[in-house]
C-alpha cells in the first residue's frame, strides 16, 4: 500500500483530502505544518507528498527545497490558490511534480497523486534493479526476456576461463557485458584491459597489443609493455575484433593456442594468463566466407557466444533505461529529478534506435540539459524523434495524447503481460519467470488490469 502525506494548515482541507485518498486505497498521513511533515518523513516511508504552498512559518516551496535535499526522488505536489500561480510556476521549476489549484477538483487530485505514486514506484524498481544487477553485472539495465537470456549466459560463463564472443550492433553495451563478466569472475581483482581494434591504426595495433623492444623501430627509444602484459592474470577485451588485419589475426591465434607471444622486435617468448573476451558488430561467419577473417581464429573466439539484442527488439526495457539515465544525469547536472511527459515516452517507443542504448543515453542527457521545467517535453527531443514514424506495435492505439505517464506505462505494462501470457500458453508461472517477477506479483498486476478471472 502506497503512503501519501498531506500537508496543510487548514484542518478542513486535511479532512477532505484524507477521506478522498483513503477511498482510493492509499495509506494517508497528515501534517499541519512543514516542520511536522519533515519529522514524519524522517521516521516513516512516504511515496508522495501533497502540500499547500501558503502556510505560516515554512511555506510549501520551503518544504519542497528541504525534502529535495533529503530525498530528491520523493514526488511533491503543491496546492495553490488562484492568486499564487507565480509561486506554482516557481515550484515547478524547483522540481515539484505538479500543482493543483484550490478549490480543487477531486479527479485532478486523484490523477496527480496517482502519477506521484507511480513515479515513486518506478524509481524504486529502478533502484532495486540497479542494486540487484549492479552487484554482479555493473550498470547493465534490462528486465526483458531478451536480456534475461543474456544474463543467463553471463551467469553460467562468468567464472570460467572460457573465451567469449559478444555480438551486437554498435551501442548495445558490449563492453558493459565484458566488464560484467570480468567483475563476476575470480579474476575481478586483476586488471580489465580493453582496446578497440578498429580505433587504432593497423600499423600501431600490433605494438599496442604485444608491446615492443627498445630499437624495434624508429622512435622505439625504450621497452614498452603491451595490453597482453598489462592484462596478465585478468581479462583483455578486444572490441571490434573483426577490424583486425589477417596478419595480426595469426599472432592473436598463437596467443589463444599457446598463451605466449613475443614483443615487436623481440625473440623472447612471454607467457601470460589472460582471459580473452572479444566483441564485434560484424557477422564473422560472413567475414570468414569472404576471406577477411580467419576461420581457425573465429572458432577459437566463438567458444561461448552472447548475442546482445538491439534496443528496438527490447522496447519494454525503455522505461527502465530512461529512469536510470534521468537519475544518472540529474545527479551529474545537480538537478532535481525530472518527470517524463507521456508524449516523450511514446516518441521513444516509436523510434527505431539505430544507435541503440548509447543513443538513448545521449538523447536523455541532451533533453535534461535543454529542459526548462520539471518535465521533459517533446520539444526537448531531437527532431528525428519527434517526427519518427510509428512502430509496428501501434502504441498510439493503446495511449491517447491526453493520458499521463502513469496511464502510458500502465498500457505498456498490460500489453507486455498479455504477450508473456500468450507466449507461455497462459501458464502464469512461466509468464512470471519470463517477466522476471514473482507469480504473486503477476497475479496482482493481472487483477489490476482485469486479466484475472
Amino acid at each position: 500500500m502506497s503512503t501519501v502525506l498531506i500537508v496543510d494548515d487548514e484542518k478542513n482541507y486535511l479532512v477532505v483530502l484524507e477521506d478522498l485518498l483513503l477511498d482510493e486505497g492509499y495509506k494517508v498521513l497528515t501534517a499541519s505544518s512543514g516542520a511536522q511533515a519533515l519529522e514524519i518523513i524522517s521516521q516513516t516511508p512516504v511515496d508522495t507528498v501533497l502540500s499547500d504552498i501558503k502556510m505560516p512559518g515554512m511555506t510549501g516551496i520551503d518544504l519542497l527545497e528541504k525534502i529535495s535535499a533529503i530525498d530528491p526522488d520523493l514526488p511533491i505536489i503543491l496546492m495553490t490558490a488562484f492568486a499564487e500561480v507565480d509561486q506554482a510556476v516557481e515550484a515547478m521549476k524547483k522540481g515539484a511534480l505538479d500543482h493543483i489549484q484550490k478549490p480543487f477538483d477531486n479527479m485532478d487530485v486523484k490523477r496527480s497523486v496517482a502519477r506521484g505514486v507511480e513515479r515513486r514506484s518506478l524509481v524504486k524498481n529502478i533502484r532495486h534493479l540497479e542494486i540487484e544487477l549492479g552487484s554482479l553485472w555493473g550498470n547493465i539495465i534490462g528486465n526483458s526476456k531478451a536480456m534475461d537470456t543474456v544474463f543467463s549466459i553471463m551467469k553460467r560463463v562468468a567464472d570460467t576461463p572460457t573465451t567469449v564472443l559478444i555480438c551486437g550492433e554498435s551501442g548495445t553495451g558490449k563492453e558493459l557485458i565484458a566488464r560484467g563478466l570480468h567483475r563476476a569472475s575470480s579474476r575481478n581483482n586483476a586488471p580489465f584491459v580493453s582496446i578497440n581494434c578498429g580505433a587504432v591504426p593497423e600499423n600501431l595495433l600490433e605494438s599496442e597489443l604485444f608491446g615492443y623492444e627498445k630499437g624495434a623501430f624508429t622512435g622505439a627509444a625504450g621497452l614498452k609493455q603491451g595490453k597482453f602484459e598489462f592484462a596478465d592474470g585478468g581479462t583483455l577485451f578486444l572490441d571490434e575484433v573483426g577490424e583486425m588485419s589477417l596478419a595480426l589475426q595469426v599472432k592473436l591465434l598463437r596467443v589463444l593456442q599457446e598463451h605466449e607471444f613475443q614483443r615487436v622486435g623481440g625473440n623472447k617468448d612471454i607467457k601470460v594468463d589472460v582471459r580473452i573476451i572479444a566483441a564485434t558488430n560484424k557477422d564473422l561467419k560472413e567475414e570468414v566466407e569472404g576471406g577477411r577473417f580467419r576461420g581457425d581464429l573465429f572458432f577459437r573466439l566463438n567458444v561461448v557466444r552472447i548475442d546482445v539484442p538491439p534496443l528496438r527488439d527490447r522496447r519494454e526495457d525503455i522505461p527502465f533505461l530512461v529512469a536510470h539515465f534521468v537519475s544518472k544525469f540529474c545527479e551529474k547536472l545537480g538537478r532535481s529529478l525530472k518527470e517524463v511527459d507521456a508524449d516523450v515516452m511514446l516518441a521513444l517507443f516509436r523510434y527505431s534506435w539505430p544507435g541503440n542504448v548509447r543513443e538513448l543515453e545521449n538523447i536523455i542527457e541532451r533533453a535534461l540539459v535543454l529542459c526548462k521545467s520539471a518535465t521533459i517535453m517533446p520539444e526537448d527531443l531531437p527532431a528525428e524523434l519527434r517526427e519518427s514514424p510509428e512502430i509496428e506495435t501501434q502504441l498510439d492505439t493503446l495511449i491517447s495524447g491526453e493520458k499521463g505517464l502513469t496511464e502510458t506505462l500502465d498500457a505498456i505494462e498490460e500489453r507486455i503481460i498479455l504477450q508473456a501470457l500468450k507466449n507461455s500458453g497462459n501458464v502464469q508461472a512461466q509468464a512470471a519467470k519470463a517477466l522476471g517477477i514473482s507469480r504473486s506479483n503477476l497475479q496482482y498486476k493481472m487483477k489490476k488490469y482485469g486479466l484475472l478471472v
